[in-house]
């Protein structure tokens, strides 16, 4: 199936395709993963990208996972492609999880966001508790703008059928930014309604693009405002998850330079706030498509 090309729009753009086989990959028997960026003993990659640290496709086996261990000064979180991840965590105790708000939502499934500040130290743990089935997730890690935060969680699920008409925001800046009082820190405004604030100049979205369908992401947020700092110069990472066994495909920009398979990505770079990045999905089956817009 072939899909009309369009011509690029964004010529002083830069996109480098980032493959798979690029990515450093390691197999720990219950845990099966992939790094983008260097992390653990995987030293052959970038460091990071703007304010982007770590993007992990990771698949852990039933009853296993990652046993309780402590994060700080990284705003960390979970984006749940299949399976069922069970997070608990330091202020939340065993027994009362799923009681206090969606703050306490600690099952998560396909939809689901979890998004922890570490701040000034938190200690939890990952672990898939079903029986039958293996959980594929990505984990993410951003640097934040200020280090010694107040440790915050986040749960909020995103709905499959919105993500099928067009990019769904994920994640927005704090709404009152770098110098928020303790007030504003606890309501958690996000600069973007109904989107999971990120002490950060960051915005995260993500669709579920059909066979021939074409989405627009807008750099920076801008077509919901102002919604972050930096304008010029921004740095945007595109993933393709790996869920459709190989068949799905996007291309960026209209470039057959920049056709992605699963499990690429993309590093989209010299691109301002306003700046329109197109995406069209070009392979046979529905492409999940994430993107990480940063400063």
């Amino acid at each position: 199936m072939s899909i009309k090309r369009t011509m690029s729009k964004l010529n002083h753009a830069k996109i480098t395709p980032y493959r798979s086989g690029q990515r450093g990959a390691a197999n720990h028997g219950w845990l099966d993963t992939k790094h983008t960026f260097n992390f653990a003993s995987y030293h052959s990659g970038p460091d990071s990208f703007g304010s982007l640290r770590v993007l992990n496709e990771d698949r852990v086996a039933p009853n296993s996972g990652f046993p309780t261990h402590p994060h700080r000064d990284f705003e960390i979180f979970s984006y749940i492609l299949s399976g069922e991840l069970t997070h608990r965590d330091s202020m939340l105790k065993k027994g009362a999880e799923g009681k206090g708000g969606k703050d306490d939502f600690y099952r998560m499934h396909r939809g689901d966001v979890q998004f922890t500040t570490g701040g000034r130290g938190i200690a939890h743990s990952e672990q898939n508790e079903d029986s039958n089935n293996w959980v594929h997730f990505l984990q993410i890690w951003a640097v934040p703008w200020a280090r010694g935060l107040t440790p915050r969680y986040h749960t909020q699920t995103f709905d499959e059928e919105a993500k099928r008409q067009a990019f769904v925001k994920i994640l927005s800046p704090l709404k009152a930014g770098p110098g928020a009082s303790e007030e504003q820190e606890t309501q958690a405004a996000p600069a973007i309604p109904n989107t999971i604030p990120i002490h950060a100049d960051f915005v995260m979205g993500a669709g579920l693009l059909g066979v021939d369908k074409r989405f627009k992401w807008t750099v920076g947020g801008a077509d919901e405002g102002d919604v972050t700092t930096k304008k010029q110069g921004r740095r945007v990472y595109v993933h393709v998850p790996m869920t459709k066994g190989g068949n799905a495909k996007v291309r960026l920009d209209g470039r057959e330079s920049a056709v992605l398979g699963e499990g690429d990505g993309a590093f989209v770079e010299n691109v301002n706030a306003g700046d329109i990045l197109g995406v069209e999905s070009v392979g046979e089956a529905e492409a999940e498509v994430v993107i990480l817009d940063s400063d």
